[in-house]
C-alpha cells in the first residue's frame, strides 16, 4: 500500500497545476451560414484570441472591444507624415543655403541665387496648399468623425 501511495504522489507532481475553478460544463449550439458569418466577423472585430471566452463575454455582458483599422487611411497618414518630415528638412536646408550664399558670394550674385530660390519656394508653397486641400478632402470623405461614433 505504501508503494501505491508513493506512485500516486509521483504522478500528481507532473504536468499542470489543477485549476481552482475549472470550466467543466459544456454547451453546444448550431448556427446557420449567415449566423456563423456574423459570429466570425464579430469575433474577429473583437480581437479576442479564444472563441469560448468571446462567447462567455457576450453572454455575461462583459465589455467587448472592437478595433477597425482602415489600411488606406493608415497608409495615407504614414505618407503624409513622411512628407511633413521632408518639408521640415527643406526648411532647415533653406536657412543653411541662405547663410552659405551670403558668406561665399558677393551680394549681387547671392541676390540672383536667392531670386531663383524664391521662385522654387513659391512652387513649394503652392504644392503645400494642394496637399492640405487633398488632406481635408480625404478626411471629409474617408475618416469617421468622433461625433458620429
Amino acid at each position: 500500500m505504501m508503494m501505491e501511495a508513493q506512485e500516486d504522489n509521483k504522478r500528481n507532481k507532473v504536468g499542470r497545476n489543477p485549476k481552482k475553478d475549472p470550466s467543466i460544463h459544456r454547451y453546444v449550439f448550431r448556427l446557420t451560414d449567415q449566423e456563423n458569418a456574423k459570429f466570425l466577423s464579430l469575433f474577429e472585430a473583437s480581437g479576442a484570441d479564444n472563441k469560448a471566452r468571446f462567447i462567455t463575454s457576450v453572454l455575461f455582458e462583459k465589455q467587448i472591444k472592437t478595433v477597425k483599422v482602415d489600411m488606406a487611411a493608415m497608409d495615407y497618414y504614414m505618407r503624409l507624415t513622411t512628407l511633413y518630415g521632408q518639408f521640415r528638412a527643406v526648411g532647415v536646408n533653406y536657412n543653411q543655403i541662405v547663410k552659405i550664399l551670403y558668406r561665399n558670394f558677393s551680394e549681387k550674385k547671392a541676390a540672383a541665387y536667392l531670386f531663383k530660390l524664391e521662385k522654387q519656394t513659391i512652387e513649394l508653397a503652392h504644392l503645400c496648399r494642394a496637399i492640405m486641400q487633398l488632406t481635408e478632402e480625404f478626411e471629409a470623405k474617408h475618416l469617421i468623425k468622433k461625433e458620429e461614433i
